[in-house]
């Protein structure tokens, strides 16, 4: 393979962040702590800055990823073993594992026909069939923002308040790992449902390296997320070696895990997240440049851009006008030194999921199936120079070659 000349990502780390990270090094405590409360806090007020008048305000839960922020909010809404998500197939694989580490049933629903959304009536379908079959398993819909661009959350919450009912309430749970910031004028994307998890893995809008946050406005399931998080403790780490009362004195209340984001991550976090909105305005800058420069090639499909999109992801589709497909094409961008990535292989391609539903196989999800085949991701990172957006797009444009 030939020397890889324009990254798929790269971080925009800068001296703040390498200065942050030796003030936790030097003040001797490096696990959950002030950085990691300064971080909620600050992440809450920048959700909090989309509320609505009468909206509740937003509580932040830092966690060591967006998989251990699927598995606390899928918890704590009541996914367990005879129970149900619906999510789509076309998502990381986590997006459902989290629901089978808690023995839980996942029901896939397909993608609309012309973006990468799950499609809420694919979901009606299956809710209305839980529901007439009297078993109410479902208890948690799962939609995915992929690549920042946001489905379409009124009509999911509105199902979800639908099927509901007093004995089997069904939660909205966003799996927002690459929605930040997705601001509409109902507020931020992770902040439209009951529950948002975000990721701040390496290649995401803002990064701690590894980590995640977990956002709602119901104190409840805030209270029963922060329990869990750390063994079931009825005390946090910080409180048990800052507060007058002995550090050994606590209780276990639930068998909880351990998905606590330490300071020296958190660090990264508080100044990664000063510079959220700068970062998307350079990612709007480049994902704009792009669709100028490939909105008349007649072999490439533009990516979605509704309301809302944090441009974390430009996924150009290679379409049946090119000569190439879409592994030629990306063996072609390789080759010439242009770093790519494919958002996503379905999760029915996976051996683990075929033989846990033998139902689950392409033919089923055309809409998935057909996007996964001709989309390529391209590189979209803030601090990209003018080099290396016009050395993107030349690759592109090679394809007519």
């Amino acid at each position: 393979m030939s020397e890889i000349k324009v990254p798929f990502h790269k971080a925009a780390i800068t001296k703040d962040e390498e200065d942050a990270v030796l003030e936790v090094l030097r003040s001797g405590w490096l696990t959950t702590g002030n950085w990691t409360l300064q971080f909620e806090k600050n992440f809450s007020a920048f959700l909090n800055k989309g509320n609505r008048p009468g909206d509740a305000e937003i509580i932040s839960l830092a966690v060591n990823s967006n998989t251990s922020g699927m598995i606390l909010a899928m918890e704590a809404c009541g996914v367990k073993q005879g129970k149900a998500v619906i999510t789509t197939p076309y998502t990381f694989v986590s997006t459902a594992t989290c629901a089978r580490h808690l023995n839980a049933d996942v029901y896939f629903a397909d993608i609309e026909e012309n973006s990468y959304s799950i499609d809420p009536v694919k979901i009606e379908e299956i809710l209305k069939k839980d529901f007439e079959s009297g078993e109410h398993k479902v208890c948690a819909i799962v939609p995915v923002h992929f690549g920042g661009n946001l489905c379409n959350m009124q009509a999911i919450n509105e199902l979800a308040q639908k099927y509901s009912t007093p004995e089997n309430h069904i939660y909205v749970i966003e799996d927002a790992a690459h929605s930040f910031p997705s601001k509409t004028e109902k507020g931020y994307g992770g902040a439209l449902g009951d529950v948002g998890v975000f990721s701040f893995y390496v290649t995401k809008t803002i990064t701690t390296a590894e980590g995640g946050m977990i956002t709602t406005r119901n104190p409840e399931l805030a209270h029963r997320m922060t329990t869990m998080r750390m063994h079931g403790m009825d005390r946090t780490t910080w409180d048990r070696y800052t507060s007058p009362r002995a550090s050994w004195e606590y209780d276990i209340v639930a068998p909880g895990y351990k998905f606590n984001l330490p300071d020296i991550l958190s660090a990264i976090g508080v100044k990664q997240l000063e510079r959220a909105e700068l970062f998307y305005e350079q990612r709007k800058k480049i994902f704009e440049r792009y669709n100028q420069e490939f909105k008349n090639l007649p072999y490439v499909t533009l990516p979605p851009n509704d309301e809302g999109n944090a441009m974390h992801i430009y996924p150009l589709r290679i379409n049946e006008k090119c000569r190439y497909s879409r592994l030629e094409a990306a063996k072609k961008f390789q080759a010439g030194g242009m770093g790519i990535s494919v958002h996503f292989i379905p999760i029915f391609h996976f051996t683990y999921w075929q033989e846990l539903y033998p139902d689950f196989r392409a033919e089923n999800f055309p809409n998935a199936e057909k996007q996964y085949s001709q989309t390529i991701s391209l590189p979209i990172w803030p601090d990209m120079s003018e080099e290396d957006i016009q050395f993107v797009i030349d690759q592109v444009k090679s394809l007519a070659e």
